[in-house]
């Protein structure tokens, strides 16, 4: 295997850097990647973060994978790439510098926009060598998601992956042009994305669930040792969604959380004026699990405010399994996950 121009050998383990361009103050930017390769042939599998470059907790989720003293490939190799749009991470935007989503922007081209290179080296540099991927995202700015999977499953291979993720929610997506997903699936490559939590924050809920679920790919994929599980949480498929717009402008109360159940008619937020008169009432048209949320307690009339995942008869179960995932991640401080990732 051969990435950036450097071999990497089986049993290898190495942390390269891909040139993609430099900027107009001379300044060289390149892409990390991180490779372990086992002794043993298997599956060739990527996970990448930040090709929103502020969305963070894939980040983060990849160092405790790559980190983690009881981390051990047994065969297979993967390539981790923590920061796919490193312009956005600098600025802390979604965006490339060119004002281009780097994800609309696949495959494209060595001699496009900067967002076109860069999906460029990125998609024959890493996603042409992998049989698998896994792609890191979170909601957009003042907006949480709650830890679900979206892919293509109606693949039945791409469904197994999903499945084994092992989070309670699936989303049946269809490929977007432009995406990263559209031209992985057009190269062979299967692939999952992963959506949890809120642009430029860390989640506890969310790295760890992405942690737990990357290794349970890997375990299923036998790249890993299998993966004991405490509980096993039952995903379920939804096959539509749909997001609740705010239906006047104004100062909101709220009274509906990530992974709560709800009813068609029920009351999710009040939307207020500054003098705290009652404007108008945000509820549910349909029932549905509510899978997205903005965060911030200001609307502007239009707003997407609500996001509903339907699941038709089973959804108190979904609801339920919801609970039990929250309630299995053993929430603790950034500090101390760096220690204990540092042990060894």
């Amino acid at each position: 295997m051969k990435i950036g121009g450097i071999e990497i050998k089986a049993g290898e383990q190495k942390q390269i850097e891909i040139p993609v361009a430099k900027l107009y103050t001379d300044t060289e930017i390149s892409i990390p990647v991180h490779i372990t390769r086992a002794r043993k042939a298997g599956p060739t599998v990527f996970i990448s973060a930040a090709v929103h470059g502020d969305e963070l907790n894939g980040i983060e989720i990849i160092r405790r994978v790559t980190r983690s003293p009881s981390f051990k490939l047994t065969k297979g190799c993967l390539i981790a790439v923590p920061m796919v749009n490193i312009y956005g991470v600098l600025n802390q935007s979604r965006y490339m510098p060119d004002r281009r989503d780097l994800n609309r922007c696949f495959p494209g081209s060595p001699k496009g926009s900067l967002a076109g290179r860069l999906a460029y080296t990125f998609l024959n540099q890493i996603v042409e060598h992998c049989d698998y991927g896994i792609d890191l995202h979170t909601g957009a700015i003042h907006r949480s998601n709650l830890p679900q999977i979206r892919a293509n499953l109606e693949d039945p291979e791409t469904k197994l992956l999903a499945e084994a993720f092992a989070v309670p929610v699936l989303i049946n997506a269809n490929l977007r042009d432009g995406s990263l997903r559209e031209a992985a699936v057009n190269k062979g490559t299967k692939i999952l994305l992963y959506e949890a939590g809120e642009a430029l924050r860390f989640d506890e809920l969310s790295i760890q669930t992405g942690v737990r679920g990357i290794l349970k790919v890997l375990s299923h994929l036998g790249m890993i040792k299998k993966r004991r599980s405490k509980k096993k949480f039952e995903p379920y498929v939804a096959y539509s969604s749909a997001w609740l717009r705010a239906s006047a402008s104004g100062i909101v109360n709220e009274y509906t959380r990530l992974g709560d159940h709800v009813e068609a008619g029920d009351l999710l937020a009040d939307i207020n004026s500054p003098f705290g008169e009652l404007i108008n009432q945000v509820k549910a048209q349909r029932s549905g699990i509510v899978i997205g949320k903005q965060n911030i307690p200001l609307v502007q009339e239009g707003d997407a405010m609500y996001h509903l995942a339907h699941f038709g008869a089973e959804q108190e179960e979904v609801a339920e399994n919801i609970g039990a995932m929250q309630e299995s991640i053993k929430l603790i401080e950034p500090a101390a996950n760096i220690a204990e990732n540092s042990q060894g």
